[in-house]
């Protein structure tokens, strides 16, 4: 029968889809070996071990850069990256408001100021031309992120960063082996930072890694993650303002063993998301994340959507429950824009900023399409399900289709 002549599930008819999607992690015998090994050696820290050292090296050739410095987690890499780019104490850094928090968390960290520029309505992506309104003579850096898994438009962010003479750390915590132009993800910018968090893509339940070609900010960051020490110096004598942010080594074995599974999960995902996003288009209010040609890989860690409710012919938040209703684990995304979270609203920098927070207020912030998404239309699909088989994907397909037949019951629906 064909499900959209069945009731919906949120009306009490049978639901869709009753079997789970993918798990994750997933790992196996060479994660366990891996760890296993790390374990017997005795050599739990970076410092002398291998497997953290194999990791960097590995990891950085993949994304096409000659240097990887693996720390703590993400956090940190981007503030890392700051620090060894030499962003002033209070100069201003532009961000995308619809992001996670340590985007622009780090950049408070480091003593600079986050700038929010709007991201683009079909690529959920920092938007060049928002950028260049927000440019001030205190810009100092940029940092895009690659949302979802998409490259940004780092062409036209380069060229910008060129112009004004910026620094561009690439957010890449969502795209581990995603390519714009042919070229990978992670060597586009002066630096990028990446993920290894427990939902990422590739995961060692917390870690990540600050990537660079150039050989005087891999110098920078390698000091500021290991207290400050400098090649071939003393152990005790520590040069800047630094801590230890370095990863360990039972981290690197298990990421040694899933960066093995990486470009085979990529290419599943990748395949997967390009079908669900043909499909769902042709449903009316459904607008998959915009892909231009310059993205030749998508990394997919999210399935990005808009729903338009006016061209749907339902209240998302209707419709966001009818497909959880239907088997289907859909999430609104994030709620709100960075600069209506309190830590903006109400300047609780802590310590930080505390020669220019008098004069700042994020609730004149304005970013239109950054707030079409989070308060009207968007809403995501999580990487694991892209994991799923043709089948799986033809579930989420036909829920979409069944939700939509039976648009008009959820108008009367409250949730």
């Amino acid at each position: 029968m064909n499900p959209s002549a069945q009731p919906l599930a949120l009306a009490g008819g049978p639901r869709l889809r009753d079997k789970p999607f993918p798990a994750w992690p997933v790992f196996g015998a060479p994660e366990e070996e891996r760890l296993l090994r790390a374990l017997r050696s005795g050599k739990w820290g970076k410092l002398h071990g291998e497997e953290v050292a194999e990791f960097e090296r590995r990891f950085a050739a993949m994304h096409g850069c000659q240097h990887g410095i693996g720390v703590v987690n993400g956090t940190v890499s981007l503030r890392i990256a700051l620090l060894a780019a030499s962003v002033p104490s209070e100069g201003e850094v532009i961000v995308p408001p619809y992001t996670f928090l340590a985007t622009a968390s780090a950049v408070i960290e480091a003593n600079a100021v986050p700038v929010f520029a709007d991201v683009d309505l079909e690529t959920f992506n920092l938007d060049p031309g928002a950028v260049e309104r927000a440019l001030t003579p205190r810009t100092r850096a940029i940092i895009p992120v690659h949302m979802g898994g998409l490259p940004a438009d780092m062409d036209r962010l380069m060229a910008i960063a060129r112009k004004h003479n910026l620094v561009v750390i690439e957010d890449a915590a969502h795209a581990h082996g995603a390519s714009y132009n042919g070229a990978p993800v992670g060597s586009l910018g002066h630096l990028s930072s990446f993920s290894f968090q427990s939902s990422k893509n590739l995961t060692c339940g917390e870690g990540g890694i600050v990537c660079t070609s150039d050989e005087r900010l891999a110098e920078a960051c390698r000091s500021i993650h290991n207290c400050g020490r400098l090649p071939g110096g003393l152990w005790y004598e520590h040069h800047v303002m630094s801590g230890n942010y370095r990863l360990g080594e039972f981290q690197g074995a298990v990421l040694n063993a899933q960066l093995d599974r990486l470009p085979g999960q990529t290419a599943t995902r990748d395949r997967n998301g390009q079908w669900l996003a043909s499909r769902l288009a042709r449903i009316p209010g459904v607008f998959p994340q915009r892909r231009g040609p310059e993205c030749t890989r998508h990394s997919y860690h999210l399935f990005l959507f808009r729903l338009d409710a006016r061209a749907f012919g339902a209240p998302r938040a209707a419709v966001l429950r009818a497909l959880q209703a239907e088997g289907i684990p859909v999430s609104g995304g994030y709620a709100v824009p960075l600069y209506r979270q309190p830590l903006f609203v109400n300047r609780a920098f802590g310590p930080y900023l505390a020669g220019v927070s008098g004069r700042l207020d994020y609730g004149k912030v304005r970013c239109p399409n950054c707030e079409t998404i989070c308060y009207k239309q968007g809403a995501w699909l999580e990487q694991n399900l892209l994991l799923g088989t043709a089948s799986d994907m033809e579930d989420i397909a036909r829920a979409f289709e069944k939700v939509h037949a039976h648009r008009a019951i959820l108008n009367s629906i409250t949730v």
